[in-house]
Formats: structure tokens, C-alpha cells, sequence
């Protein structure tokens, strides 16, 4: 997708249900993903529904904002490793986005993800680096652009993804989406607006 073709601004909402972590505890590993809801118009989208620690908090969440589970249209996985996959059938009318297809009911819909549209605010864009399947997606609101992606577990990086085959590839996808996106929305951590400091 040529980049310079997405709005700066536009009518997407975007709210954290749930700031995701990785720690390590006395008994044992501990893992969410940074789970987030986008709405435009009709399109209400869950991008990386789980782990989490509570289901039952999870959906609470959502309710809070005035959404039920199965109002929710789209999923999108931004990548397939199961921290960020496996509560996605609490959502059951949603099709399911990943980086080379469409998942809706019993059908799968091939098509490459960059530059796909779920609504006029909202787009996927390939962004390989901590998996060479990896998706960022993209919501413009008023506000400007906020992106979903595992390009970064946190504000602080690491600046070396331990999981990433390929470094450079990693650097080039955090290039993508610092020249587009206002705030990021991490894998692992609470948002943040990028600057001087952030890994590249």
C-alpha cells in the first residue's frame, strides 16, 4: 500500500480494553496482549483478543464502552502466536483478519493484508519483524493515526526483538509506521506517542 494514501485524521474511536504485559512472576509466566477496540460507523473491531488474566474482565470492559460481544464485526490478529489468538471465539459473528486471508464462518477469503480496508478510518498493512507474518492496523480518528502492532512490546522496545528472525526487517516496519502513526499501541504495554527515544 502506497502510505502517503492514508488520512492523517478520520472518524475511527480507538479505546485499550486491556494494556497487555509479560512478566515474570514467583509462579511462573505471565502474558497478555495489549487488547483494543476500534469503531467507525457500522465497523467495530477487536484487534489481538487475548490471553488474559480474566475473561469476564475483558468483556466487562467492552460493556463499559457500550458494546456487546456480538456486535463486534471484525477480529484482527497481528500476528498468530496464541497470547495474542486464543479468545477470539467470544466474539461470534466476527471475521478474522490475518495477513493473508479472511475468515468468516466456514470461509476463507484469501487476500494479501497491506492495504486492505475494514472501513474508510481503518486499514492492515504488512509489518514484518517479530514474526515475518506480522500486521499493524491502522485507525485514523480525530486525533490522528493510532496503530496496533507488535513492531514494539513496549514503549522501551526491547530495541532487539528476542522472537525477530531478521533485525533489519523489524527496523524497516518500525520506519512504516512511525511515519504514519501518532500513537502506538504496543503488543505488551499501555500506548504512547513515539519520539526521540523510541526503539528503531
Amino acid at each position: 500500500m502506497d502510505t502517503t494514501e492514508f488520512p492523517q485524521t478520520g472518524s475511527a474511536r480507538v479505546d485499550i480494553l486491556q494494556s497487555g504485559y509479560a512478566r515474570e512472576e514467583t509462579d511462573g509466566e505471565h502474558v497478555g496482549s495489549t487488547v483494543t477496540l476500534i469503531r467507525d460507523g457500522d465497523v467495530v473491531v477487536v484487534v489481538d483478543p487475548g490471553m488474559v488474566s480474566s475473561r469476564q474482565e475483558l468483556l466487562a470492559a467492552l460493556a463499559s464502552l457500550g458494546v456487546q460481544p456480538g456486535e463486534v464485526t471484525d477480529i484482527v490478529f497481528s500476528h498468530h502466536h496464541p497470547d495474542h489468538t486464543v479468545n477470539a471465539a467470544l466474539f461470534p459473528i466476527a471475521r478474522i483478519h490475518d495477513h493473508w486471508a479472511i475468515y468468516d464462518g466456514d470461509m476463507w477469503i484469501s487476500r494479501e493484508a497491506d492495504g486492505h480496508a475494514l472501513s474508510g478510518s481503518i486499514r492492515l498493512i504488512a509489518t514484518p519483524g517479530h514474526t515475518p507474518e506480522d500486521i499493524t492496523t491502522l485507525a485514523a480518528t480525530p486525533d490522528g493515526v493510532h496503530a496496533c502492532t507488535h513492531a514494539w512490546w513496549t514503549a522501551e522496545g526491547p530495541a532487539d526483538d528476542p522472537f525477530a528472525p531478521d533485525q533489519e526487517l523489524l527496523s524497516a516496519s518500525r520506519a512504516r509506521i512511525l511515519a504514519l502513526a501518532r500513537v502506538i499501541i504496543p503488543g505488551h504495554g499501555p500506548a504512547f506517542e513515539p519520539d526521540s527515544s523510541t526503539p528503531r
